[in-house]
């Protein structure tokens, strides 16, 4: 159940107390979660050790962790005051941004800097995990930016909210957002309609995040005037795409000529984001991976930025970084060959 190993043994483990006011045990109830689940998640995320007694808590472990959980414990129990609900899931994302703020200092004691927030339309979006944090301060501050990592880590969310920012900021005239219509399992021949109805359900989570940020209305006029274009990777050959905020999804489905051709089209005045799961590659046996070819030749290239996601960054159902974490069990335990053959195939 626990996402992260305890402290080891040899970890020095010191104790804080803390008193949560005021004494309500309606409030406290919820702060707890049924048979404590809620304090149980924390431990197992934190590596410590939680007891409550009324609004008296004890919380034993590494003191970087009593403290990060003394500080989410305190901040939780002021919403949940507030009429902030507090379920599972919830706290599971409160848990991905735990320790960001820590004294205002990180775990080697250097300056935490400022929190990003990007702000739409509809909402303002804040990161969670220093990953997603230092992901969102290098698309800002960089022309050409590369996301890695497995599902559910907020890469292309993020990169969606930080084109929607930038347009409306007129930083930016225009977004384009990108994929590689590769088939996954079905041929795409074999499905009803034309060619963009073929490929729109290829598309659909840069739409949904879109509609989220804007609004209907807004993303469909926007897409009329051209302003948002949502287009499969191949119409992007022989363009040059200037003022514009780029981003390749699904980049783990890109040859390597395609990459090559695509970060050839990025023009003066844009942001290119390109994201992706190594671990997911649909691309046909032999064909090697745009995405993991060009993060081993650009890595080390002034004004390009790397961000590397890992099962802990996982923003969705807890369920899914489990489900990331027993995979990555399967493919360190696979022969030589049989990882090879896994990688092909994706």
């Amino acid at each position: 159940m626990n996402s992260e190993p305890p402290p080891e043994p040899s970890t020095t483990v010191t104790e804080t107390t803390l008193t949560l006011e005021p004494n309500d045990a309606r409030h406290l109830a919820i702060l707890c979660g049924q048979l404590d689940a809620h304090l149980r998640q924390i431990e197992g995320r934190l590596g410590v050790q939680i007891s409550a007694r009324g609004n008296q808590f004890r919380i034993a472990g590494p003191a970087a962790h009593t403290t990060t959980a003394r500080q989410l414990l305190t901040h939780l129990y002021d919403e949940v005051c507030q009429g902030v609900g507090l379920s599972p899931e919830s706290l599971h994302l409160q848990l991905q941004q735990a320790g960001l703020e820590h004294l205002g200092e990180s775990k080697d004691g250097a300056p935490v800097e400022a929190i990003q927030v990007i702000r739409t339309k509809r909402a303002s979006i804040k990161p969670r995990g220093r990953n997603q944090q230092a992901y969102v301060r290098t698309i800002k501050h960089n022309d050409l930016n590369f996301g890695i990592g497995p599902a559910g880590t907020g890469k292309t969310y993020l990169a969606v909210a930080c084109a929607v920012e930038s347009l409306l900021e007129e930083r930016v005239r225009r977004i384009l957002l990108v994929r590689p219509a590769v088939e996954a399992g079905e041929k795409l021949g074999f499905l009803p309609g034309d060619l963009a109805q073929k490929i729109d359900p290829y598309l659909r989570p840069l739409y949904d995040a879109l509609y989220e940020m804007l609004g209907f209305d807004t993303v469909n006029k926007y897409i009329e005037r051209n302003i948002i274009e949502v287009a499969p990777l191949a119409f992007m050959r022989g363009r040059t795409l200037n003022n514009a905020f780029i981003i390749l999804d699904e980049a783990q489905n890109t040859t390597r000529e395609q990459m090559k051709m695509f970060l050839t089209r990025i023009g003066f005045g844009s942001t290119a984001v390109i994201t992706g799961d190594a671990t997911q590659i649909d691309l046909p046996r032999g064909a090697q991976s745009g995405l993991t070819h060009v993060s081993n030749i650009l890595d080390d290239v002034d004004g390009i930025a790397f961000t590397y996601f890992g099962n802990k960054d996982v923003v969705r159902h807890p369920l899914v970084q489990r489900v990331v974490e027993a995979y990555d069990r399967a493919e360190d335990k696979a022969t030589p060959l049989d990882s090879s053959s896994s990688r092909d195939k994706g």
